[in-house]
């Protein structure tokens, strides 16, 4: 594995990690009321709108585009910023408010053992839970959607019967799930994400659940990282990386393994090249037909 494909954040300033939100408390529903999100085009390095000051939440960049988020209006700094880097478009414009990014309110709710609580809603757990604290900004990885609460359904599921030592999370996107091996004994933890945006996201809620020790949030290539060692490795990723992860051998020499983010005819064909990898599926979450998560074991 190249060095220069590794970014780790455990040194940075907090306020580097995630923009200073005055308006947050406790009583609030969520941390932002509207989002103001400028689409641009273009190529571009992320270093080049590092800072756009106090309003500026981050930049989700996706190959040759970005999505600037801001807590504020910004049209004056974006067109000032677009006046210097003649590369670069500004293709569009959004409002929304923070519960629409997300397809729903950012609540507290329960899967596989965990209560997962946004700081600024925390609420007791039930005996025998484990917290986890999760702001996830606006990054994927919320609890709205299936995949992520079966992803925690099947470590709950393999944690109650089983030690697990090591994690490779890929495609972490907020780190809840790298978190949650982490809550359930596991002793180190790599959270990996090609997107600079998630990967700072993750690093804040590592954080702030007080697992620095044990959870490494990392910017790069799921393919550059699945050959490290790992008890456990666990990708609710784009299908395309997907097919290439369970051909590698990194991949096939890892233990158990948790599969997501795919969809029913993605299913099948992850589930044939499993088969061919002498893998046994333990368990499947499936979710209105759609949606589904295989748990295993390889040989």
């Amino acid at each position: 594995m190249p060095l220069n494909c590794l970014k780790r954040f455990s040194d940075w300033q907090m306020s580097d990690v995630m923009p200073h939100n005055p308006s947050v408390s406790s009583d609030t529903a969520s941390p932002y009321p509207y989002l103001y999100i400028y689409y641009l085009a273009g190529h571009q390095a992320v270093s080049e709108i590092a800072d756009f000051g106090e309003g500026f939440i981050g930049n989700w960049k996706e190959g040759d585009t970005a999505f600037l988020f801001f807590t504020e209006p910004a049209d004056d700094a974006v067109q000032k910023f677009l006046a210097h880097r003649p590369h670069l478009e500004l293709k569009d414009q959004f409002e929304m408010s923070y519960e629409d990014w997300h397809g729903g309110p950012v609540i507290p709710f329960q899967a596989g053992g965990f209560h997962v609580v946004p700081p600024w809603a925390q609420t007791p757990a039930s005996r025998g839970e484990d917290v986890l604290l999760l702001d996830p900004g606006v990054v994927f990885g919320a609890g709205n959607h299936p995949t992520t609460r079966h992803c925690l359904m099947a470590i709950g599921a393999l944690t109650a019967e089983k030690s697990i030592g090591t994690v490779l999370d890929l495609g972490a996107g907020t780190g809840l799930l790298a978190i949650a091996a982490a809550k359930r004994g596991a002793a180190s933890v790599f959270a990996v994400d090609n997107n600079f945006l998630a990967a700072r996201t993750a690093l804040a809620n590592i954080r702030q659940n007080r697992l620095t020790d044990r959870v490494f949030s990392v910017a790069g290539d799921a393919r550059d990282f699945v050959d490290l060692p790992a008890d456990l490795v666990v990708a609710n990723i784009h299908y395309a990386v997907m097919q290439q992860l369970v051909q590698s051998k990194g991949f096939q020499e890892k233990k158990w393994f948790i599969l997501s983010g795919l969809m029913r005819t993605q299913a099948r064909l992850i589930k044939d090249r499993l088969a061919h990898c002498r893998a046994d599926i333990l368990d499947e979450w499936i979710q209105d037909g759609i949606w589904h998560t295989v748990f295993g074991k390889m040989n």
